[in-house]
Formats: structure tokens, sequence, C-alpha cells
């Protein structure tokens, strides 16, 4: 078993690790399996955080038999059920933990699938670089991931030292993050970053989600007080980044506190969403709707709409809200879609399966 060695005053309540956790693994302690937290995934092969160190493991073939659906597999931030391995043998992941919250999309291109992006997290910061114009509606996006997950949603603007209308990029941003924190901060001068500590306590853990280039890596090696992850700058001739964090990885901060550095996404498609997560106004208009099914878009007697008209709701974040229900209406369809051609097709085998064995009998009687 290869252990990598850590300071010995990291516990694993130091990693999140909690007493009602610890009593629902108690039946596991019989089995010789230990808790562990997942902190990277590379290629299918997971390094895990045990009480007495790092080691390598990876999902029992019995684990990925019986998982149908990739998101019943580990992710970083999982806590799992590990046995570990003896001298030359690789410990393996039995059981994937109860997650208190996590993060999910559309898997990227045409798969209609859910892709897990980190689970078990206490806060989201969400980084977009003001090196770049910040459209609200790519706010509005993360929001919806964000507070769907179960955790506390925070919006973080990097590199505000190169951004000349701090005012109006602030504004802009807490319109559009309706209630959630906003922080200006500079990873280059080190303005606002104090004001992320907050959100860092000894077990509580901090992912970063954002668009390529934002600086989550930065802002992340600032946190954990060295260069602990790779940066890159962004492109001079567009200000896009490249994809500097190729890995999802948890570190843990000397100080207390883990942070997720998650690899920048130039595709946010939602899954599983409520839109009005993120549009709170919106929902709280609805309630004065004429039809309590209205979708705000062509229904007579809509309160949404008629305070779009009057001016009282902006008529920019109502066309950004029916862009996102109108996604997360079609995601819906095509995974109800999938579904029914999964059922379709379990069916036909089980039937195949039914009439081979009824074959088999018949057989079996004309022998006898």
């Amino acid at each position: 078993m290869e252990v990598r060695s850590q300071k010995p005053e990291v516990s694993l309540r130091d990693l999140g690790w909690t007493d009602a956790r610890q009593d629902a693994f108690e039946p596991l302690v019989a089995d010789g399996l230990v808790p562990a937290r997942v902190v990277l995934e590379h290629n299918h092969v997971f390094r895990v955080r045990t009480a007495q160190g790092e080691v390598l493991a990876e999902s029992a073939g019995r684990m990925k038999h019986r998982a149908e659906k990739r998101t019943e597999l580990p992710v970083v931030g999982d806590w799992v059920a590990v046995r570990l391995g003896d001298a030359g043998t690789r410990s393996q992941i039995i059981k994937v933990l109860q997650r208190t919250s996590w993060f999910s999309r559309k898997a990227a291109g045409r798969e209609t699938e859910e892709q897990l992006v980190a689970a078990n997290i206490d806060v989201v910061f969400i980084v977009f670089g003001l090196d770049v114009h910040v459209k609200p509606n790519a706010i509005e996006r993360y929001l919806v991931l964000a507070r769907r997950s179960g955790a506390t949603a925070v919006v973080v603007l990097n590199k505000c030292d190169l951004e000349d209308d701090i005012e109006d990029a602030q504004s802009d941003a807490e319109t559009a993050a309706a209630g959630a924190p906003v922080h200006l901060v500079s990873t280059r001068t080190g303005v606002g970053m104090n004001d992320l500590e907050a959100y860092l306590s000894s077990g509580r853990t901090v992912a970063l989600l954002g668009p390529s280039g934002a600086g989550k890596s930065s802002i992340v090696n600032w946190l954990v007080e060295g260069a602990l992850l790779p940066t890159a700058e962004v492109r001079a001739w567009d200000s896009r980044g490249r994809h500097t964090s190729v890995h999802r990885q948890l570190v843990v901060r000397a100080r207390g506190g883990l942070v997720i550095d998650t690899p920048g996404m130039r595709e946010l498609q939602l899954w599983d969403t409520d839109v009005a997560d993120a549009f709170e106004d919106v929902a709280a208009l609805a309630a004065g709707c004429r039809f309590r099914d209205c979708t705000h878009d062509k229904e007579p007697g809509c309160a949404v709409k008629a305070a779009v008209e009057a001016g009282t709701l902006d008529d920019g974040r109502y066309a950004s809200f029916i862009k996102l229900q109108a996604e997360q209406i079609e995601t819906e369809k095509r995974r109800d879609e999938r579904a029914l051609t999964e059922a379709k097709r379990a069916g036909k085998v089980g039937s195949k399966a039914l009439k081979a064995l009824q074959k088999d009998r018949q057989r079996e009687g004309r022998d006898s």
C-alpha cells in the first residue's frame, strides 16, 4: 500500500468529516473499510485522503458494474469507503457515501447525460475575469447551477485592477446575482482577497467555478499560500483563457478549510435545474399570473410580462430567464426521450430472455 506522508495535524475532521458521517459509516468498519475523501481524479484513478495519508485507489469492479449512471461513481469531493491495498496492490473504492451537495451539468457534446462536477461543497465561488465584459446572463447561468446544488453561491469578479468602471461592473453583477454576495478582487494586487477568507474555516469546502481564463487557479494559489496549481496568461488577441486546470483537485489549506479548483467551462449546459433558483424576483412576480402553469412567454394575464412592460423588471433579465427556461425544457425533453428509449431496449431484452427461457424449459420437458 502506497501512503503519501501528510502533516500529522491534518485529520478527517479537517477534511470535513462529521459525527453524523462517522455514525453512518460504523457498519462498514466491520468489513475492514476506512473512510477517505477524493482529492484528485485522473483517467479513472483516484487520489484519496485517509486519516493516515493519501493513497491511490480505483473503483472496485463490482461498483463499476452495478453503476447504472456515471453519477454513481466517485468525483472529487466525495467521501468514499476504501479497502486499503497490500504491498504491490492498489486500494479500492467500494462505495460512495451519501452526498450533502453536488454540482452537475449536461455532459458536453450531443450526449444527453448528467456529468457531476464536484461533491460535498459548502460554498461555491463563481469567478469571472474583468479583463473581458461579463455578461449578466452568464452570471445567472452559473447561479442556477450553484443554487441547485445546495451550496452557498458567491460571485467573485477577479482582475478588478483591469476594469476602468468598477462601480458599473459591480452594479451589473449585483443585479444579476439577485442577492448573492459579490466581491471585487485582484490576485495581482491583493485587493479584496482577504474578504474571501471569511468563507473558509476548518472542515469547510469551497469550490471555484467559472469560464476559462477567469483566474480561478490564481485565486486558489492565493488562498493556499503557494503556487500549487499552474496558471497561464489569457490569449491577448481575444482575451480567452486556456484550460490551466485540466483536472478537478481538492487542496487542503494550512489555515483551515478546503478548496476545489475545476477546469474552465467553455460550455455550461444545465441539468435537472429549476431556473427560478436564480430568478427569485421573477418567481415572486409569477405568483400574480392568471394561470398557475404560466410560462411567462405568450399567456394572457402574465404578471411577469406586465412588470417588463411597466419597467419594474429589466427586459434583459426577462430575456435571460426565457432563454434558460427554454433550455431547461429542451434538456428535460431529451432526457425523457432517452429514458423511454432505454426502457424500450430493456423491455426487448427482457422479452427475448423470457422467450429463450420458455424454449429451454419446453426442450427440457421433451427430453425428459
